[in-house]
């Protein structure tokens, strides 16, 4: 059975007018998702605007989100950045307080499969929480090799992955090769196709309308 399933909505992080998270706005939100009975929730990915957030911000996005959270669910953060040592530098703050860490292929430069592989099983070398993979081309600019991410899922490299690439082709594949007895959760950000990916065999939703209508994703489940 996959770690993580149901569930879990990629959090957008409140500011102020200064640029400062929102604590405040932060707890309301997590709160929001909680009393919606949702499986998990993710903090610092795309829908957060982790990219755009310093080192100092990020630390607090997650001290805030633990101690809301307090263990009720768990908590996947992101750690995004260009290449392996700099997600790795980003652990330090987040594995004493979430449960999975959430990190996309090197971005900026053009990777071959082979250093994109290497990436993943850097990071989770240096990672003692579970580690998802963030397939987001449109972000990145290249999705994930299917045959690269059904290695590191069935190697127990990735504990799962969160399909965000705009279709459910790769995701299809992957549930066909990992199989219904799978231990990998495969995840997908598409709100659009949500219905159409738990109907195929994906084992959860992280959609980013969740964050206003999570009651909407949860009565697809």
């Amino acid at each position: 059975m996959p770690l993580l399933s149901g569930l879990i909505p990629p959090l957008c992080t409140p500011l102020t007018a200064a640029g400062e998270v929102d604590v405040d706005s932060l707890a309301s939100l997590l709160n929001h998702q909680l009393h919606a009975g949702v499986d998990g929730v993710f903090v610092l990915g795309s829908s957060g605007e982790a990219a755009y957030l310093d080192d100092r911000r990020r630390r607090q996005v997650v001290q805030v989100a633990a101690a809301t959270v307090a263990g009720r669910v768990p908590l996947l953060v992101g750690a995004l950045d260009t290449v392996a040592n700099r997600v790795i530098d980003q652990l330090d703050g987040i594995t004493e307080a979430a449960d999975a860490v959430v990190v996309t292929a090197p971005f900026y430069a053009n990777c071959s499969n082979a250093e994109i592989e290497a990436h993943f099983r850097t990071i989770a070398a240096a990672c003692p929480l579970p580690l998802l993979a963030y397939d987001i081309p449109g972000n990145v600019g290249r999705r994930l090799d299917v045959s690269v991410s059904a290695r590191l899922l069935q190697d127990g490299v990735l504990a799962g992955l969160k399909d965000s690439s705009g279709t459910l082709d790769d995701l299809r594949r992957l549930v066909m090769l990992l199989g219904p007895d799978r231990e990998a959760a495969l995840l997908t950000g598409v709100d659009a196709l949500a219905d159409v990916a738990l109907s195929i065999g994906a084992d959860g939703l992280i959609p980013g309308l969740a964050n206003a209508r999570p009651g909407l994703f949860a009565g697809l489940l």
